[in-house]
Formats: structure tokens, sequence, C-alpha cells
């Protein structure tokens, strides 16, 4: 690949074929230090610092060289952030804390300048005999908020925020039967409207096959009335799923992995239509691997007896892509963690701190069109093999870069210090090629995909951490 370095104000910018790389100034990078792309506002690059303490907000021009950063100042310093919405215009902040015994939700509204626009107190949940543990679900298009926390197990306390307006839609609490959060929880999600679905995984044994069903629970608002259906898993068992709500057909829908008896291996995979009005008219679409496929899935260069390969273990379905036509693309990878131990005594490798070792695998993705009508359209298999040891797999794994035209995969070929950075470019009708970007030797680069943000149809943001020093990195197509 042909390459021009040029060295112009500290920014260190690629040429490549194609793509354009801008790579920012080193800034230093402690151990109490986390961070977020905000994104791009008013032809800014806007990055939120938290170091527990203290909170941070750092811009950047054009060619990713700091123009200005500017601290944020909140009621207390033990705030919690929970999270932040942008938009090209301002961007929000929304975090806790304590005040008084009293536990408080609260945003912030900046302009592009990390001024302050406007605040408010979300809700005074007064005093809680617990530290309550918030999360927050953004909307598709960013504008609605759902934050939620359980309390006592089984009551979960949930609100719908307007970020524009900065008012709450809704709140409503409500008590679940013969819940279990580890065992029964599976997602929740939140429409353009503000509209709730709570997603649960009930009877998700082999002994209870039969019984096996989501149950999904629905609020909107309009009334007091929480709406709540089962859909039937038809004696199979659910092995990873993902759910996502379409806004443009108003349906819930879901795609993912599932087993017919043995939890420990998928054999095929299923998409699920549901019209939250009418949950009984649903479709649900099983499809099982064939042998070619499933060997190839499991980077086996020959076709095995069938009686021999009865699925396949370690599957993540890590997202969906919703199609116009109501159908999906499933995107699942294969990911296994393994403890480090030696070969001669069984025994754990330990660090000085007493911590063992962890291996991190992040291999081949499956990507599955499926129509509305939950019939195949095409699959395929982008093979890739990324290992590293003890570093929570932030290397590994991929970005998916979406365009009008394709769907490009961008990932690390190695987990080292010096790597080839690689795509797999998708079109729709699942043909694809692979590509090679980049080498980050001598550019004291590595990057963190799964941590990065697209700007636009050609651009992304992407961090990279190396020797504790942090970069952005923009590619441009």
């Amino acid at each position: 690949m042909k390459r021009i370095l040029t060295l112009i104000c500290f920014v260190l910018p690629l040429i490549a074929i194609g793509q354009k790389i801008i790579v920012s100034e080193d800034m230093p990078l402690r151990n109490d230090l986390n961070y977020e792309i905000i994104g791009e506002l008013k032809d800014q690059m806007l990055l939120f610092k938290n170091k527990t303490l203290d909170f941070e907000v750092q811009a950047f021009n054009k060619y990713l060289k700091e123009t200005w950063n500017k601290k944020l100042e909140f009621e207390k310093k033990n705030v919690k952030v929970l999270g932040i919405t942008s938009s090209k215009e301002d961007f929000t902040v929304f975090y806790t804390y304590r005040k008084r015994g009293k536990t408080i939700l609260k945003a912030n509204k900046y302009d592009p300048g990390a001024n302050l626009k406007d605040s408010t107190t979300i809700k005074n949940f007064g005093f809680l005999f617990f530290t309550p543990n918030f999360e927050v679900v953004r909307s598709e298009d960013r504008s609605k908020v759902l934050a939620f926390f359980i309390e006592k197990q089984d009551i979960v306390r949930t609100l719908s925020f307007d970020v524009d307006s900065l008012n709450i839609m809704w709140e409503k609490d409500f008590e679940l039967d013969d819940f279990y959060y580890h065992e029964d929880f599976h997602q929740m999600t939140v429409n353009n409207d503000g509209d709730m679905y709570m997603i649960l995984d009930r009877d998700n044994f082999r002994s209870k096959r039969k019984d096996h069903h989501y149950e999904v629970f629905n609020y909107s608002g309009d009334s007091e009335q929480l709406n709540n259906f089962k859909i039937p898993f038809q004696e199979m068992l659910s092995y990873d799923a993902y759910f996502n709500y379409d806004n443009l057909n108003k349906r819930l829908i879901a795609g993912g992995l599932y087993s017919d008896k043995d939890l420990s291996k998928a054999v095929g995979y299923f998409y699920l239509n549901v019209d939250p009005y009418a949950p009984s008219n649903h479709i649900l679409a099983f499809e099982k691997f064939d042998t070619e496929f499933l060997a190839n899935l499991m980077g086996k260069k020959k076709v095995v007896k069938e009686n021999k390969l009865k699925g396949v273990p370690e599957m993540t379905a890590q997202e969906i892509v919703l199609r116009r036509d109501g159908g999906i693309l499933l995107i699942a990878e294969r990911t296994r963690y393994l403890e480090r131990r030696s070969g001669n005594s069984g025994r754990i490798y330990y660090e000085n701190q007493g911590r063992f070792l962890v291996d991190y695998y992040y291999d081949e993705l499956m990507v599955v069109s499926i129509h509305p009508s939950g019939k195949t359209h095409w699959k395929t298999i982008l093979h890739k093999k990324q290992y590293s040891q003890d570093d929570n797999g932030a290397y590994s794994s991929y970005f998916l870069f979406k365009t009008p035209s394709n769907l490009r995969f961008l990932f690390n070929d190695d987990i080292r210090q010096e790597n080839t950075v690689s795509e797999y470019v998708l079109n729709g009708l699942g043909e694809y090629d692979r590509n090679s970007i980049l080498s980050t030797q001598d550019l004291e680069l590595r990057l963190r995909f799964r941590d990065a943000l697209q700007l636009d149809a050609n651009e992304l943001i992407i961090p990279s951490e190396r020797r504790n020093k942090l970069k952005l990195v923009k590619l441009e197509y």
C-alpha cells in the first residue's frame, strides 16, 4: 500500500489509497481517566474526560489539533455520569448525585463551546436505603432517553425523558412476579417516541424447554396501563439474542442464535418480528446451520461428518442492522475467554496482584440477511483471528461503518503493538471484498475500534491507547 507521510502542526495526516488518516497529538492517559467521544459539533471534535472528581471537555479542529479545553462544574464533586447524548447543536450530560441523603437525577445541556445552556432536575428520588444502579438507554435518533433501575430485586423504576425539551415524558414503577434479574432480564430498549420495551427471557432451561418464552413489557405513558405479552419460543432454547425497535415499520425486531437441547452450542439462527399492538400475529422463524456453513464458521478447512458437528459454541449476537423492508442483517461473532493455565501443572498463572490472566479470542463474524417473512436472503462468514491477553478484549472485535451502499467492518488483524488494520466491505447481496487500510508500524497507534464513533457517511473517529497515551484518529473515505 502506498503512503505519503507529512508532519504539519504536530498532526500526522496519512494519505492512503481511498482513505485519509489524521492523528492527534498524544494525551496522557491516567488509570483513573475514563473518556467518551461526544462527536463533531460546529466543525469541532469534542472529547469528554471523566477523571473521577474532575470532568473536562476537550476540543479539536478538523486536523485534530487541540483548540481548547474546559472544566465542567457540577453541584458536587462526586457526581456519577451515566451517559451523554449529542446533536449537531449541543450535547447533554446525564448524571446522579446524593444530597442530604437524597438521590437526584439531573441533565445538563451544553453548547458546542461546552457552555451550560440549560439544566434540569429530572427526578428527586428522595431517601433510598441503597445506591441505585442506574442505566440509561438512548433511542435511535437520540431524542429520547430511558432511565431505569431495579429496586428490592423485583421493582422496576423507569422514566422516559425528552432530550430536546429537557422534560419528563412519563414515569412508571411496576413490580414483576417471579423475577430474578440476572436470570430473567435480557434487554431494555426505547423507541423514538419514548415508549419503553423491557424484554425478559423466561424459562430458558433444558428442563423447561416447552415453557420457554420471551415476555415483553411495554409502556408509552398514554395511560396507567402497563402492557405485556409473551412470545412462545416453539420448544427451542435461546442461545443469544439482540432486540431493536424498528421505528420505520413500527415493529419490535429480534435476531439471534438458538439451541435445541444443549445450551452450550448454537445450532442455528432465528428472526422475530412483532407488532406490539397485535403480538399474536408475530413472525418467528428458525434456520438450522447446514454442515458446510457450520464447518466454515468454526474455521475448519474440511467439512466433517454431520454427526460430529452438532453446533457452534461461544457465539455472541453482537447487533442487528434494520432493513427498510422490515428484515434484518444479523451479525454474530465467535468470542471466548479462557483462563491462562500451565500446560504442565494445570495451575493458574497469577500476576503480582494475585489476579489470574485471561486469554481473549475474537474470531469469525457471521452475517445473515433475513427477509421480513423470516426467510433467509443470504448468509456469509467474514474470517478473522484476534487473540489478546488480560486486556478485556479492548482492541479486538470490530466497528461497523454504515453507508447507503455497503457496510464496512473495520478491525485489527493482530492484537499487538504493530499491526495491520483491515476491513470487509459488504454489499446488499452478501458479496464482500477484504482490504488492508493501513499499517500502524512507526505510527505508535493501538486502535480501539469497539469505542469508535461514526460521524457521517464518510468519516469516523477512533481512539488509540498505547503506553499510557491517548490519541484520536480520524478516518475519512
